[in-house]
């Protein structure tokens, strides 16, 4: 099916708000530009602009216009589960704090069917904002036997569901858990929040084909820089 022109165009503006190229307090084209740059009708440019106001990255102002919000990054859930969606899940950098193999029992995140004893890779990243704040903290686990070269990777800018694509390996489900818990110390000092503050932590698993877990992770965030959202476009209407 193809995409509907309406949310072609909205992802284009979401990516370029999310990358840095339209930062906060930037000025989207008004409906009538819109409409000449894309050749779209004026429904379909109201729509694009009233989407991105709802998912809360701009604000309409009557006779001013549109533009980026100065508030927290807004993040669409279904993206960090989906395992065909290719690219950064949240833009700006990532940097390696640890990466080494340990047990399985000491990986830091629960590997549910995976023996105590099984080597894993553990990856610890902090995830930057495109001003270069951290505003994340991130712990994954692969088990050793799976992804043999994945030290060998650019980990900086690795996303393992990519990586799994790219090599060959078939994960075919993820799910997120959401868990409040209390920052520890050592992850609070990375984040500058104080320690014991209630955050939330986002865990994911994914499986392979054959029901064996291809990697356990999980994200804490800044909850004053960092919020998510579920959205999916179920039946699209016709005409946009």
């Amino acid at each position: 099916m193809a995409v509907p022109t309406y949310l072609r165009i909205r992802s284009e503006l979401e990516q370029q708000i999310r990358s840095g190229e339209l930062p906060p307090g930037s000025r989207l084209p008004t409906e009538a530009e819109l409409q000449e740059q894309y050749s779209i009708g004026r429904a379909t440019a109201q729509r694009v602009l009233t989407e991105l106001a709802q998912a809360g990255l701009v604000e309409r102002h009557r006779r001013r216009g549109t533009f980026v919000t100065e508030g927290a990054r807004q993040e669409n859930l279904l993206r960090f589960v989906n395992t065909a969606l290719p690219g950064p899940k949240i833009a700006g950098r990532h940097a390696v704090e640890s990466v080494t193999v340990v047990p399985a029992c000491d990986a830091g995140v629960e590997l549910p069917g995976v023996p105590d004893d099984t080597p894993v890779h553990q990856l610890r990243r902090l995830k930057f904002d495109v001003d270069d704040n951290v505003i994340g903290v991130e712990l994954s686990a692969v088990p050793f036997a799976l992804a043999p070269r994945l030290q060998d990777e650019d980990l900086n800018h690795l996303t393992m569901h990519d990586y799994f694509a790219r090599v060959g390996i078939p994960a075919v489900k993820a799910r997120i858990y959401i868990d409040p818990i209390s920052v520890d110390a050592a992850t609070a000092a990375q984040l500058r929040i104080p320690e014991g503050q209630a955050v939330i932590r986002l865990r994911r698993l994914t499986w392979l084909a054959d029901g064996n877990l291809a990697e356990a992770r999980w994200d804490i965030n800044r909850p004053d820089l960092v919020e998510f959202f579920l959205e999916q476009t179920v039946q699209p209407s016709k005409g946009f």
